[in-house]
């Protein structure tokens, strides 16, 4: 076998896992509102199971009703009446093969005041009231993230809301924790033994569910990391203080747990071993590598039976959803520390994307499990696919963070979460993997090889149309050819790579270097044409515009137009623009980045901006938000201030990155050339891979 060590048993404890790749904790959101697991939560975890992987460990799942609920559709072992709803899941994923751990959790004080203050109404009166939750989320959606720092809302928060539960009233807020001015009440002794008891009597619950362990999340900066650590820990009680009575939490759990569910039922620790607060300014803060394989060392004498080694906090919480910039493996070193230092398993994730780096993290002795993540909710397939030697038909997660992205609006909105590459996330139980083969071999032409149009041609091939795909360029993926330029983008390739693979093998034909219009169209007589020509970015209506010095984006991303050693302006800050920026930087030009919002990449989400600022806050950048341009002449820009005053700023070259318009003239030409005609991804409306990747999939599924 190809993969033969990944694909090797192992033993957590006594119970042996069929292989080494295991499904990690992530938060998604899937089962009710009150808790209990659902047909889509056995539907999302069966599919991982169904997909080859050994063990599934389930999201956090809370302890408590009270202090311990963080997410809308996060599951809940609090009480007996959340057993007989997991036992379904639990069958599910056994009767793949697969193993599954329900990882135990209290946030402390990475939380939001509102969740222990409302949340145990919210399920009092979602069983009286009908459509209770759909009024409460369309109240909730109205805000996001952001608005916890409002100061009206913060003064909402401190005279209302109960506060958070924690050992030690130090407040999250560093770095870029969403979780300021959250109010918090540390724990007393006697409630520190209450928290330990519905630990373990929360283990216990999942012992009778048929699950196979647990895992304590005492990773990313919740309850149980908030005691191990010196920063969140400031106790003067058997509980903070010196190292011994900082683990003494996990000592009494595991040995708790094993006492109630016995030797044979595994608890395994999710640690982070290093919080990594230097990242953002703080190097003396926290736990650093060499306290964290001494607190896993600790677990390994307490009785635990594996360390799933992890990093970071809500501060410091990109060392956990890693961007881009982050390579594959990046995590070994720290890993293999821990490794060396114990001599029960160790499973890691790491930016583990390809069965050969896999492989090799095994071979080399740096873990004993794969932990994947993302990959999983790219893929479910993944372990199968490799298995079977067919990697190549793997959906690679191309690390865009959608997935956080909407995990954070999810807190909001209460839907559960969403992949950029793959629509059946968090939905299979919707949407079948194989749809019915009843195109008839009907024609379908689509228009366009980027995600849109790929996506349609893969599904519809799938679905036995006969579709052929026409590509004016020589090449696949439209704008995404630009946006894998910038520096660290290159996993974007992947996205469309793997889409014109598969609609390939499901026998779609696509002809690159062929233009499209109505006669060549009306030749195949299709059934069906899908426009997915996407779109092109446009020189807004701006005095001065049309200089030969004033560019848009497309050329200095492709690499057309060459600016070395200058003074830039890139006028427009969206994650487009200021990527833009990051390349120009990286070429050694002096750049100014220019926004009409308050702020910069307004909208964009905070972990990839962090990620682009790594690099634009060492290079010779200035920031100029609240300016909007009025006019551009003798390569001097005209910047407006909402107070009116206005600025003029000499420059080398302006790049202007505000935005792109829709290539739709092809679909006035094709009216009536078919009995159905669609329009996808950014032909229909500008907007994200993920917009274009799921419109066309919904469409392709619907065609009948």
């Amino acid at each position: 076998m190809k993969y033969g060590r990944l694909f090797s048993s192992c033993k957590i404890g006594n119970t042996v896992i069929k292989n080494r790749v295991v499904m990690t904790a992530m938060g998604v959101d899937v089962s009710h509102h009150n808790g209990k697991a659902s047909e889509d939560t056995a539907g999302y975890y069966g599919e991982r199971a169904k997909g080859g992987v050994g063990l599934i460990i389930t999201e956090y799942t809370r302890i408590n009703e009270n202090d311990g609920v963080v997410a809308p559709g996060q599951l809940s072992m609090s009480s007996d009446t959340y057993i007989e709803p997991f036992k379904q899941v639990v069958d599910e994923v056994h009767k793949d093969g697969a193993k599954i751990f329900v990882q135990l959790h209290h946030p402390g004080r990475q939380n939001v005041v509102l969740f222990p203050t409302f949340w145990r109404m919210n399920e009092r009166l979602a069983k009286v009231i009908p459509g209770y939750w759909k009024l409460f989320f369309s109240i909730t959606s109205k805000y996001d993230i952001d608005s916890l720092n409002d100061p009206k809302m913060i003064k909402l928060m401190e005279k209302y809301m109960k506060p958070l539960r924690a050992p030690s009233n130090v407040p999250a807020g560093l770095g870029l924790s969403p979780f300021a001015n959250q109010k918090i009440s540390p724990f007393t002794s006697e409630d520190v033994h209450r928290i330990i008891r519905q630990f373990i009597d929360a283990a216990g619950r999942v012992k009778k569910t048929g699950a196979d362990g647990v895992e304590l999340h005492a990773g990313h900066g919740y309850l149980l990391n908030q005691f191990l650590s010196p920063y969140t820990n400031i106790r003067s009680d058997e509980y903070g203080g010196s190292f011994e009575n900082r683990v003494r939490i996990l000592q009494e759990l595991i040995g708790g747990i094993h006492q109630r569910c016995g030797k044979d039922f595994p608890v395994i620790v999710r640690l982070t071993v290093d919080e990594f607060y230097e990242k953002i300014g703080y190097p003396e803060q926290g736990i650093h590598l060499l306290e964290g394989v001494k607190i896993a060392k600790a677990l390994e004498s307490f009785g635990a039976d594996a360390i799933d080694v992890t990093v970071g906090t809500s501060d410091t919480h990109f060392m956990i959803q890693e961007p881009n910039s982050f390579e594959q493996g990046w995590r070994r070193e720290l890993v293999k520390a821990v490794k060396d230092a114990v001599s029960i398993p160790v499973i890691a994730v790491g930016v583990i994307r390809t069965p050969e780096l896999a492989e090799r993290l095994i071979s080399d002795g740096v873990q004993d499990f794969i932990g994947l993540a993302r990959p999983l909710l790219a893929d479910p397939y993944w372990a199968v696919k490799a298995q079977n030697g067919n990697e190549e038909d793997i959906q690679r997660c191309i690390g865009c963070l959608y997935c956080m992205e909407s995990y954070e609006k999810g807190l909001i909105n209460g839907k559960p979460v969403e992949c950029t590459v793959n629509p059946r996330t968090c939905r299979e139980r919707q949407t079948p993997l194989t749809p019915p083969e009843d195109g008839r071999r009907r024609k379908i032409v689509i228009i366009g090889a980027g995600p849109a149009g790929l996506t349609g041609a893969r599904e519809l091939a799938a679905r036995d149309f006969d579709v052929t795909v026409l590509e004016k360029e020589s090449a696949p993926g439209g704008q995404l050819r630009l946006g894998e330029k910038p520096p660290h983008k290159n996993r974007i390739a992947w996205c469309y790579e793997d889409l014109e693979h598969q609609a390939r093998k499901n026998g779609a034909e696509i002809l690159y270097g062929t233009s499209a219009d109505r006669q060549l169209v009306d030749s195949y007589h299709p059934y069906a044409v899908i426009i997915a020509s996407g779109a092109s970015c446009v020189k807004p209506r701006i005095p001065g515009a049309e200089n030969e010095y004033v560019t848009t984006v497309v050329p200095v991303l492709d690499g057309s137009l060459q600016l070395l050693h200058k003074n830039v302006a890139v006028v427009g800050s969206g994650m487009t623009g200021i990527e833009t920026a990051e390349l120009l930087v990286k070429q050694g030009n002096r750049v100014t980045v220019i926004e009409m919002a308050e702020k910069i990449a307004p909208g964009a989400f905070n972990i990839s901006v962090w990620d682009v600022m790594q690099t634009l806050n060492n290079g010779e950048t200035t920031f100029l938000p609240g300016r909007r341009l009025e006019r551009i002449e003798d390569h001097k820009l005209v910047l407006v201030q909402k107070n009116n005053v206005r600025e003029i700023l000499r420059f080398d070259a302006v790049v202007l990155s505000l935005g792109v318009r829709s290539n739709n003239k092809i679909t006035d030409e094709l009216k009536g050339c078919c009995e159905k005609l669609f329009v996808a991804g950014d032909a229909f409306k500008p907007g994200r891979i993920k917009d274009a990747i799921h419109e066309a999939y919904k469409i392709s599924r619907s065609l009948s």
